[in-house]
C-alpha cells in the first residue's frame, strides 16, 4: 500500500499528464493543510483518514478536473471533522474553493428535530450549491464512490444505509449527469450489500462463462474490423461487460433468465464522425440480423443527461444474441465521465463556454425547487424530476420535447410557455383528441388547444402533472389569484393553533423568532407565511412545530444565563480544599470550565479584574491566549498548587469516538457506573463514515480516576479515539 505521500505524488503527475501547464501549488497547499487537519485521526479501516481526501481528489483527476477541483476534493471533509471552518478555507483558498467545500458539507452543526430532516436539509443544501458550481456534485460524488469501495469497514447497518442512500440519489444523480461509469460503480457496489445473494449469484453465472464469451466476442470484434477496414473507417472495437445491477434489474423485474437477457453480450464500436456512425449501423444490420423494438438512436434524439449513442440488439453466430453500441470518440468521453467532459474551467481558459448551456437544465431544475418551502417535499419531487425515467414527443413543428415518464398533455403545455399552460382546455395526439390525463409515450405527436378567453388552470391538474414545472406554475397561478383570502385563512389558522399550544402571540411579531423561519422557509414577511398555510403549500403544524421549538430554546437560554449569574465562584485558601495561591491568603479561586483541571493536572493561575484567580491546565489554549493580554492593566499569571492534603470532588469531561452500534451508549455508561464513579451527563451523536462520539461529564477526586476511566474505554470494542475534553 502507498503511503499519503507516495499516493500525493502519483496524483499531481495525473494532474500533469492531461494539464500540463497547471499550477499545482494550490493543490500542494491543500494537501498540506488536510495531512495536518486530519493529524491523528483514523479511518474504520485503520487506515489515515487522509488517505479518503486522497482518493477522492485522484477520482476527481480520473475526472479531469481543474485543480480548484482536485483542492476542494483534498479539503471537502476539513471544515465537517476538523478544527477548520468555512472562513478559514476562504482565507487561505480563496472563496471559490471555500463555496466548493461548503456545498458538500452536511448540516452538522444546525439543530434538527430528526435525524432524517437534518439528511434532507443537507441534501436540499447540496443541490442548490450545485446551481452555483456543478463541482460541488462531481466532489459529494467522488466523495461517495470511494467511501463506497471502502464501505466493508462497517458495521452491517451502515453498509445497509449507505447502500439504500446510494441507490437512491447518488447513483441516479450520477446518472442524470451523464456520470455511467461512476453510475455503474456505485449501483454494483450497492447491489453488493443489498442483495448479496443475488450479487453473488451473477457474478458466479458471469465468471462461469467468461472464457466462451470473450471468444464469441473477439470473433465477432474480427469479422467487423475486417469489414470496416475494407469500408476505410478509422474504429475502435470492444467488448462490453454488462455490469451487475443491469443484470439484476432485468432478470428480477422481467422474471428472465441470465442467458436471455440480449445485451448481456455487448461490442461497442467507437468512430470520428456522425456519417460514420450511420454506416456502421447499415453494415452491422447486413452482417447480423437485427432483433425487432431494439434499436434506439441517442444521436438523433440525445437523454437529458447528454448521452448520445446507437443502440441495437442483433442475433449474432450461433443464434445468439448481443448489443452493439455505436458513437463518436467525443460520445464515448460524454457517455463515461458525463458533464465532467464539457470541464472547461481549466488554467489557461476564460470566458463563457458551452459548459453553461450543458447546465441550463440544472439550473431551471434548481429554480423550479428552491422555493419549496418544506424539505422533505423538494427531496421527494426533486428525486422524481432529476431520476425519473424520460419519453420523447413532438411538437407539430417538429421540436423534440423530453419529459418524465407518465407525463401528460398538461405538462407539455407547460413546458413549451405557462401561458400556454394556464389556457389550455384540451389536446391532441398524433391528430387524436384525448384527455388532458393521457399519459404521453414516445415519438407522441402533441397538440395544444388553448382557450381565446382568459382562464386559469383547474385545481384538479395538480392531481395528474408529473412534472415540478407545471406544479409550480399551476401553484403559482392560484397563490397569485387568492393571495388576500389565502392570508386571511392562513392568519385565522395559525392564530387557532396558537392558542391550542398555549403560545403567546407576542411570537409572531417577534424578529428574533421569524427570522430563522423566514431564512428556513424562504419567506419574506409574515404575510407570506400566511398565504401559504393558506394556500395549504405547508402544513401548520410543521410552522406551530418551528414556533415551540424557537420558543423553548429562548426559555432554555433565560434559565441558563439566571443559573449562571447565581453561580458563586468557591473561595479556596491554605486551608481550604482545592488549590493554594502562592503568596496569597483567602484568595477567590475559581477553576476555568474552559479545560476544567483537576488534581495531578499541571496548572497555572491567572489573576482577573474583580473576580480572583482563574485556574486553568497548563495545557489549555486560552493559557496561550491569555499570554498576550496587555499586563498594564493588573491582570497577570500567578503561581498556583493542588492542596494535597484535602481531597474533593471535580467536574471532567470525556469523549469517545467508536464505531456506531446498537447499546454503545448504555455500554459506556454501565463501565462509568461499575467503576463507582459519578456520571453527571450523557449524549451520543452519529458521525460520518459508521462512526459515533459519546460525550460523558463525570466527577473524579483527581487525575488518576481520568487515566482510569480513559484505560477502560479503550476496551470497548470499535472505539478508535478516547479524549479529555473541554466543555
Amino acid at each position: 500500500m502507498l503511503s499519503p505521500d507516495q499516493s500525493f505524488e502519483l496524483l499531481k503527475e495525473r494532474i500533469i499528464k492531461y494539464n500540463p501547464q497547471a499550477d499545482l501549488s494550490i493543490v500542494e497547499k491543500a494537501y498540506s493543510l488536510s495531512v495536518v487537519a486530519h493529524q491523528g485521526q483514523q479511518r474504520i479501516s485503520g487506515e489515515p483518514y487522509v488517505t479518503h481526501p486522497l482518493a477522492v481528489a485522484n477520482i476527481l483527476a480520473e475526472m479531469e478536473l481543474d485543480c480548484g477541483s482536485i483542492a476542494a476534493g483534498l479539503l471537502h471533509d476539513t471544515v465537517e471533522d476538523t478544527i477548520y471552518s468555512t472562513e478559514d478555507i476562504e482565507e487561505l483558498f480563496g472563496e471559490e474553493i471555500a463555496l466548493l467545500v461548503d456545498g458538500v458539507t452536511k448540516l452538522g452543526k444546525i439543530p434538527y428535530s430528526t435525524k432524517e430532516e437534518q439528511q434532507i436539509e443537507s441534501f436540499r443544501k447540496m443541490f442548490l450549491a450545485m446551481a452555483k458550481d456543478i463541482r460541488v456534485i462531481l466532489i459529494k460524488l467522488a466523495d461517495r464512490l470511494h467511501n463506497m469501495r471502502t464501505l466493508k469497514s462497517m458495521s452491517e447497518t451502515k453498509q445497509l444505509e449507505k447502500s439504500r442512500e446510494t441507490m437512491e440519489v447518488y447513483a441516479p444523480l450520477a446518472h442524470r449527469l451523464g456520470m455511467q461509469k461512476i453510475k455503474w460503480e456505485l449501483e454494483d457496489l450497492s447491489l453488493r450489500y443489498l442483495d448479496p445473494i443475488a450479487y453473488h449469484e451473477i457474478s458466479m453465472g458471469i465468471d462461469q462463462k467468461r472464457k466462451e464469451r470473450e471468444e464469441y466476442i473477439s470473433q465477432i470484434q474480427e469479422l467487423l474490423q475486417h469489414r470496416l477496414d475494407g469500408l476505410d473507417i478509422k474504429c475502435s472495437i470492444s467488448g462490453r461487460a454488462k455490469h451487475f445491477y443491469s443484470i439484476y434489474r432485468k432478470m428480477y423485474t422481467n422474471n428472465l433468465e441470465l442467458d436471455q437477457i440480449y445485451d448481456l453480450l455487448a461490442v461497442r464500436v467507437i468512430v470520428n464522425t456522425i456519417p460514420e456512425c450511420y454506416e456502421v449501423l447499415v453494415l452491422i444490420h447486413e452482417l447480423f440480423k437485427p432483433i425487432p423494438g431494439r434499436f434506439k438512436d441517442y444521436i438523433a434524439m440525445p437523454k437529458k443527461n447528454m448521452y448520445q449513442s446507437l443502440h441495437t440488439s442483433v442475433i449474432g453466430p450461433g443464434g445468439r444474441p448481443f448489443e452493439v453500441q455505436i458513437r463518436t470518440t467525443e460520445m464515448h468521453k460524454v457517455a463515461e465521465v458525463g458533464i465532467a467532459a464539457h470541464w472547461k474551467y481549466k488554467e489557461g481558459v476564460s470566458g463563457q463556454s458551452d459548459i453553461d448551456s450543458k447546465l441550463e437544465w440544472v439550473r431551471q431544475l434548481i429554480d423550479i425547487h428552491k422555493d419549496m418551502s418544506d424539505a422533505e417535499e423538494f427531496l421527494h419531487t426533486f428525486k422524481i424530476d432529476l431520476f425519473g425515467d424520460e419519453v420523447f414527443v413532438f411538437s407539430p413543428k417538429g421540436d423534440v420535447i423530453n419529459l418524465p415518464a407518465n407525463a401528460t398533455p398538461i405538462d407539455f403545455a407547460y413546458a413549451i410557455h405557462s401561458a400556454i399552460g394556464n389556457k389550455t382546455i384540451g389536446a391532441k395526439v398524433n391528430g387524436k383528441i384525448v384527455n388532458l390525463d393521457y399519459k404521453l409515450i414516445n415519438g407522441d405527436i402533441v397538440e395544444i388547444i388553448t382557450s381565446t378567453v382568459p382562464r386559469g388552470p383547474s385545481r384538479d391538474w395538480l392531481k395528474t402533472v408529473k412534472t415540478s414545472q407545471a406544479r409550480k406554475k399551476i401553484n403559482e397561478w392560484f397563490k397569485k389569484e387568492h393571495r388576500e383570502e389565502n392570508i386571511i385563512h392562513g392568519r385565522e389558522t395559525v392564530e387557532k393553533e396558537f392558542k391550542r399550544n398555549l403560545l403567546p402571540m407576542s411570537m409572531l411579531k417577534d424578529n428574533s423568532i421569524l427570522e430563522p423561519l423566514f431564512k428556513k422557509y424562504n419567506f419574506s414577511t409574515i404575510d407570506d407565511l400566511y398565504a401559504i398555510i393558506g394556500f395549504g403549500g405547508l402544513p401548520v403544524a410543521k410552522i406551530i412545530t418551528r414556533f415551540k421549538d424557537e420558543y423553548k430554546k429562548q426559555k432554555a437560554a433565560v434559565v441558563s444565563e439566571s443559573i449562571i449569574d447565581d453561580v458563586k465562584p468557591k473561595k479556596y485558601g491554605s486551608g481550604d480544599s482545592g488549590v493554594i495561591v502562592k503568596g496569597v491568603e483567602n484568595c477567590l479561586v475559581k477553576l476555568s470550565r474552559c479545560c476544567n483541571p483537576v488534581p495531578g493536572d499541571d496548572i497555572v493561575g491567572y489573576v482577573t479584574r474583580g473576580r480572583g484567580v482563574s485556574v486553568h491546565r497548563a495545557d489549555c489554549i486560552n493559557v496561550k491566549n491569555l499570554e498576550n493580554v496587555d499586563v498594564a492593566n493588573g491582570e497577570r499569571f500567578i503561581d498556583v498548587f493542588w492542596d494535597e492534603q484535602v481531597g474533593g470532588k471535580y467536574v471532567s469531561d470525556i469523549q469517545i469516538i467508536a464505531e456506531d452500534k446498537p447499546g454503545l451508549v448504555v455500554e459506556v455508561a454501565n463501565i462509568v457506573s461499575n467503576m463507582k464513579i459519578a456520571l453527571l451527563a450523557i449524549n451520543g451523536r452519529i458521525l460520518k463514515e459508521g462512526l459515533a462520539t459519546v460525550s460523558i461529564t463525570v466527577e473524579v477526586s483527581d487525575r488518576a480516576d481520568i487515566d482510569k476511566i480513559i484505560r477502560s474505554f479503550w476496551n470497548i470494542s470499535g472505539v478508535t479515539s478516547v479524549l479529555r475534553t473541554k466543555i
